[in-house]
């Protein structure tokens, strides 16, 4: 099973890490991506031509979906653009979220640049394998 880019952003982040994500659309295209319910609403809407598994809101379940997943060892790398500002009434399961990503050694960028760093180097990593 090829590993799966989680991609989450709060509302507010949501603009940011869809015009990151377009501007890197062509580095990414072949690459199957997972997020929360509105994050990929909102990928939708902007008409991404990335495939993206939906999970449950954040609210509704969805951290914990992906925290599974995180420990089943199926995300490759998380892109959780974060308001720093915001604290939800659900923040229990986004730390849980960023634990599992420590435990399991899963690359995880809450800004842009950091984003841009683990997209680089999985891409180099994947060129140095062929």
């Amino acid at each position: 099973m090829e590993k799966r880019i989680c991609v989450i952003a709060h509302d507010s982040m949501k603009p940011t890490l869809v015009s990151f994500l377009k501007e890197r659309e062509q580095w990414l295209w072949n690459r199957k991506f997972v997020a929360t319910g509105l994050t990929a609403e909102f990928m939708a809407q902007e008409s991404m031509q990335l495939q993206v598994e939906h999970v449950n809101p954040g609210r509704s379940g969805g951290f914990k979906e992906l925290e599974a997943m995180v420990n089943r060892d199926e995300i490759a790398m998380v892109l959780f653009f974060r308001d720093p500002e915001i604290v939800q009434d659900y923040e229990a399961d986004v730390v849980s979220l960023v634990k599992a990503c420590i435990k399991q050694n899963i690359p995880l960028a809450s800004n842009p640049a950091s984003a841009e760093l683990l997209i680089v180097g999985m891409i180099r990593m994947e060129a140095g394998r062929k």
